[in-house]
């Protein structure tokens, strides 16, 4: 039986946040009495997957990053410069690290999305298909896993990733259904309503 190829977890985190009028950056709001992008990254952590190459650019998220999380994986850092010139640049900076690393795929998720629990995670990343993604009563979100024989075909600039393949390369695509929640925290009255959930429908603590 073939071993299972290096898969690790790649999380952009690097946009300036624009819409969310808060005290501080949105990856930094408090939820739960702990920063969004920590609960994030304690969900991937739950998951098993390891290395988490973590992408900022906007908001210099290095005191959560060196804060050990549960499971201790390894956690690598890609600060992104070039963060303005949209997610589709900030998922090719996570590459290059992913190759670096020797990794064979990657799976893709989101700083603000903090209701994708380490269920979905762990269920992306043991497809096999080189292109598999999470699906909530049908819906196709994050996490996305995909293969390196891909990376080169997707964009390098503006704010569309893994959707590109998976509308040009259906016949790749493996959906994995998912319990959670996938929607984007982007406005102040997203963390209202996303703090008004029943604690059954947010990513357990």
């Amino acid at each position: 039986m073939a071993s299972p190829e290096p898969t690790g977890a790649l999380l952009l985190a690097a946009g300036g946040g624009s819409r969310f009028l808060g005290a501080t950056h949105k990856l930094l709001t408090p939820l739960g009495g702990q920063p969004m992008v920590r609960r994030v990254l304690e969900a991937v952590a739950r998951s098993g997957l390891s290395p988490i190459i973590v992408v900022t650019g906007a908001v210099d998220l290095t005191d959560e990053l060196r804060r050990e999380l549960p499971g201790r994986p390894s956690v690598v850092h890609v600060h992104h410069p070039h963060w303005q010139r949209g997610m589709a640049s900030s998922l090719h900076a996570g590459f290059e690290a992913a190759r670096r690393l020797g990794l064979a795929a990657v799976v893709v998720g989101l700083g603000d999305q903090p209701g994708v629990t380490s269920a979905a995670w762990r269920a992306v990343a043991d497809t096999q298909s080189p292109l598999a993604v999470a699906t909530y009563n049908g819906e196709r979100r994050n996490p996305v896993r995909i293969h390196t024989e891909l990376w080169a075909h997707l964009p390098h600039e503006g704010d569309e990733g893994a959707r590109t393949l998976l509308r040009t390369r259906p016949e790749l695509v493996t959906e994995v259904a998912c319990e959670g929640n996938a929607d984007d925290i982007d406005t102040i009255d997203d963390v209202t309503r996303w703090q008004a959930q029943p604690a059954t429908q947010r990513e357990e603590a």
